[in-house]
């Protein structure tokens, strides 16, 4: 049962399939910096606030807690938010579509570029088994 372990871990399809996944979760992380750091910033620019602090208040207590602030001249964040009661963050969410949308692309890219490359390689002849042969063969001798 051990040797039958060795053989399937060691086999070259799982360490393919570990290595893809180490290299699934960095992308992800680049991906979620980017996102982060330089498309969220500038949607907040062009929309006149901060992306990532929308949301909807669910409690009464988070309306007005809300209300209050935006009075004072600020604004009540998401955090502090979520610690008075409960919100619907529909920022985050916007920000995790707009990043599985980013990643599904680049994906279809690398994809697309692998099959085009798979595409430049000579198919296979079909192996013609015996008695497709022999069959080919009587249909020749028989249209002569």
């Amino acid at each position: 049962m051990i040797k039958e372990f060795k053989q399937f871990a060691l086999r070259g399809n799982l360490i393919d399939m570990a290595v893809a996944f180490v290299m699934g979760a960095a992308f992800g992380k680049i991906v979620s910096a980017f996102i982060d750091g330089m498309i969220m910033p500038l949607v907040g620019l062009i929309q006149g606030r901060d992306f990532s602090n929308l949301y909807y208040p669910l409690s009464e207590n988070v309306r007005k807690a809300r209300e209050a602030a935006e009075a004072a001249g600020s604004g009540l964040s998401l955090e502090n938010a979520k610690e008075i009661g409960p919100v619907i963050a529909y920022g985050t969410f916007i920000t995790y579509t707009i990043e599985f949308v980013i990643i599904a692309f680049i994906m279809f890219l690398v994809i697309k570029g692998m099959n085009k490359l798979r595409s430049n390689e000579p198919a296979p002849a079909p192996e013609v088994n015996r008695s497709e042969q022999l069959l080919e063969e009587i249909r020749d001798a028989l249209k002569k």
